[in-house]
């Protein structure tokens, strides 16, 4: 706001000093074109966006972010129409929190920022900061392959109230070494922040020497990392924190590489037996329990199998936003014999799972 006032009166300066030009005063000008000087209000830098990081509710350091164990992607759920269904995804966000999750991903992968306009990633990553803000951290994903898109979107989630922005490297469009590190180096700038390094997903790995760089930021909260546990261990060992992005690697990324935690997909199921993975010490039986869970979830590309294992447990209404579709029929059914082996008292939801027929689905395509 300070800068905002600044301008103004800079504005009001500057037009109070230059009175009604003639003929002949706009002659003289054009001839003293290279000795002119731009005024001051006109190269006051960062006063181009209406919200500024610092003007923001729930500021958080990166610190405090530095310390969470488990970390969900949580689903966003749609109505009918593919609206927000917002009373559904509340009472993910509430299952979440009574089962010990400390901090929810807004908008990622797993909740199809892929498939939102900024406009309702920002409201939704606002909504949530307004409901429960106070219980639990909310980390909105606002990166993009564009810097400018990035920052822009980093700046109205720290205004709404987000604790830490997860920023993923340029994808498709993909740049060299050094411009990662710039592009980087811009968002971190913004605010706590997460690095989220998949290959498969952006084609282009974030190699170590960028971690290192820019891991002099005081604002690098740590990196999301899904290339393997070797590189978990490496980070570890250098200081720099790392939450492991695979959920079949978690446990032992978690208890024999050094890792902080998880960004969990699976914990949007069954969250309370993934921060038993996390807080309860090494358990390989629990992991090995969970396992085929975590590989029927991503038999197809994630949100895929999250999006059908919700609807069958009636937790969401089985509404898909194109290009993505449920599993087939004869997964459903693998599903259900899952949750039995499991218990069902261990998922999330009150209601028996159930195999859903095809005609159950809708899948809606303007949205």
């Amino acid at each position: 706001m300070t800068s905002v006032q600044g301008f103004g009166a800079c504005l009001q300066e500057h037009a109070l000093q230059f009175p009604r030009p003639s003929y002949n005063d706009s002659c003289r000008r054009r001839k003293r074109t290279a000795l002119w000087r731009s005024p001051q209000a006109a190269i006051l830098p960062n006063a181009h966006l209406p919200m500024r990081s610092l003007e923001v509710k729930n500021r958080t350091s990166a610190d405090d972010i530095k310390s969470l164990r488990l970390v969900t992607a949580i689903k966003t759920p749609y109505l009918p129409d593919g609206r927000f269904d917002l009373e559904a995804y509340d009472a993910l966000v509430n299952r979440q929190i009574e089962n010990g999750a400390e901090a929810v991903i807004v908008g990622g992968t797993t909740g199809e920022g892929q498939l939102m306009s900024w406009d309702e990633h920002i409201m939704l990553i606002g909504h949530t900061v307004n409901c429960f803000g106070g219980s639990i951290k909310v980390i909105g994903n606002t990166g993009s392959n564009s810097t400018r898109e990035a920052i822009h979107a980093s700046e109205q989630g720290f205004a709404v109230g987000m604790h830490a922005a997860l920023h993923i490297n340029p994808y498709y469009g993909k740049t060299s070494i050094e411009g990662m590190i710039s592009h980087f180096n811009c968002v971190l700038s913004m605010g706590p922040t997460i690095i989220y390094n998949v290959p498969p997903r952006t084609g282009q790995d974030i190699p170590p020497h960028v971690i290192q760089t820019v891991a002099q930021s005081p604002n690098l909260a740590g990196v999301k990392e899904c290339v393997g546990n070797n590189r978990v261990e490496q980070y570890s060992n250098q200081g720099i924190v790392v939450w492991s992005g695979n959920d079949d690697q978690c446990h032992d990324a978690r208890w024999n590489h050094g890792a902080t935690g998880v960004i969990s997909v699976t914990s949007n199921l069954v969250p309370g037996l993934m921060r038993e993975l996390m807080f309860g010490g090494n358990n390989p039986p629990l992991n090995a329990k969970l396992m085929p869970l975590m590989d029927w979830l991503f038999f197809e590309p994630n949100p895929i199998g999250l999006n059908t294992a919700l609807a069958q447990l009636g937790v969401v209404r089985p509404v898909f936003r194109l290009p993505y579709i449920p599993l087939p029929k004869a997964k459903r059914e693998e599903f259900v014999k899952l949750v039995k082996q499991i218990g069902r008292e261990n998922f999330v939801g009150e209601k028996d799972v159930q195999v859903l027929d095809d005609d159950d689905f809708i899948l809606v395509s303007r949205y």
